[in-house]
């Protein structure tokens, strides 16, 4: 029988018990991928197809594609990413944000898609609500509790949003685990391990660091610090304005395609040097060179970024770099060899 690994944070009450006959999963709901998995006598599986992109499309004909199908609606204006970097913010926030949602609240954020005016939990839940049935499809049984991971430096209003969506999904959450805690056991930091360790969480569209301190099979955490609004996206973006730069015409209403295909230069250059890529977009092909070195000069201010938030996270704990005993690098932005 599957069943929720039982796991805490520290100085947090233990994670409530689920019956025998209820299936719990974990579910880590990321900003430009999700994952959900269940653990079974011990071992860890992921359900399905192991990442489904956190991508949303509303369709015309009333219908909801959630994942890399949703990247085929007629209409890109329909088509909804990153939305982990407006769970729990306000109108106040969107400036920062960069985003112009076509209508907003005080309290909090809406956009249009389609002919339908949708919070970033309701697009969220239609995220979950697919995890949740392609576990449901594997197990073969009911899915109603779940795990999930959130960023540590996720303040309150972004973790009940969190909560929100879980629960028009159909889920009870038994828990919003920190990501870095989350980290720590995944890579068995609780059993064995002596010392403080780093968790460098950089993810799609948020960066974490945190302090945990290991003794006995024991971890405290000592210090974290981040950025909610720092990530891949931000990397993805970079790279588009300098594609954008060299073309003679503009993107048109073919700026998501051309965003995608920033992501894909990205992750061919964490494997390879340099290439060659072209870049269709309102009716007009144009091809560009990218290298590493090239890459690397254009996300080098975001790192440089994460560099001080870790540098402000061992002062906050007065701690200097002699005093880490070794860092777990977490999240997909991790593997750019800059960060590395």
């Amino acid at each position: 029988m599957a069943h929720l690994l039982q796991i805490s944070e520290p100085e947090a009450s233990p994670t409530p018990q689920t019956n025998a006959n209820e299936v719990a999963v974990g579910i880590d709901l990321g900003t430009t991928n999700s994952v959900v998995a269940i653990a079974n006598d011990g071992k860890h599986q992921i359900i399905g197809d192991k990442i489904l992109p956190s991508i949303v499309a509303y369709n015309d004909d009333g219908t909801i594609t959630v994942g890399a199908q949703a990247l085929l609606t007629k209409h890109p204006s329909n088509i909804v990413t990153s939305v982990k970097r407006l769970m729990g913010r306000s109108s106040k926030d969107i400036i920062d944000y960069g985003l112009h949602p076509t209508e907003a609240s005080d309290d909090i954020v809406k956009l249009k898609l389609g002919n339908k005016i949708l919070t970033p939990i309701e697009i969220s839940a239609e995220i979950l609500k697919t995890l949740k049935k392609m576990a449901e499809t594997q197990l073969g049984q009911k899915v109603t509790k779940a795990v999930i991971t959130v960023p540590a430096y996720f303040d309150d209003a972004a973790r009940t949003a969190t909560h929100n969506a879980a629960r028009l999904a159909g889920i009870e959450v038994l828990r919003l685990l920190n990501e870095p805690t989350a980290a720590a056991l995944a890579y068995g930091l609780d059993t064995g391990k002596e010392g403080i360790y780093a968790i460098y969480d950089l993810g799609g569209g948020t960066f974490d660091l945190s302090l945990l301190k290991l003794s006995k099979g024991v971890f405290q955490v000592l210090a974290t610090g981040g950025d909610s609004n720092l990530g891949g996206d931000d990397f993805d973006q970079a790279i588009l304005d300098y594609l954008v730069k060299q073309r003679k015409h503009d993107l048109g209403n073919d700026g998501l395609s051309a965003l995608f295909t920033a992501r894909k230069i990205k992750h061919e250059l964490t494997v390879r040097d340099s290439g060659t890529w072209s870049l269709k977009a309102n009716g007009h092909i144009s091809n560009h060179s990218l290298s590493t070195t090239e890459l690397n000069k254009l996300i080098a201010p975001y790192i440089e970024k994460t560099i001080k938030i870790c540098h402000q996270v061992l002062r906050d704990a007065r701690l200097s770099s002699k005093d880490i005993q070794g860092v777990v690098l977490v999240g997909g932005s991790t593997r750019i060899p800059l960060v590395i």
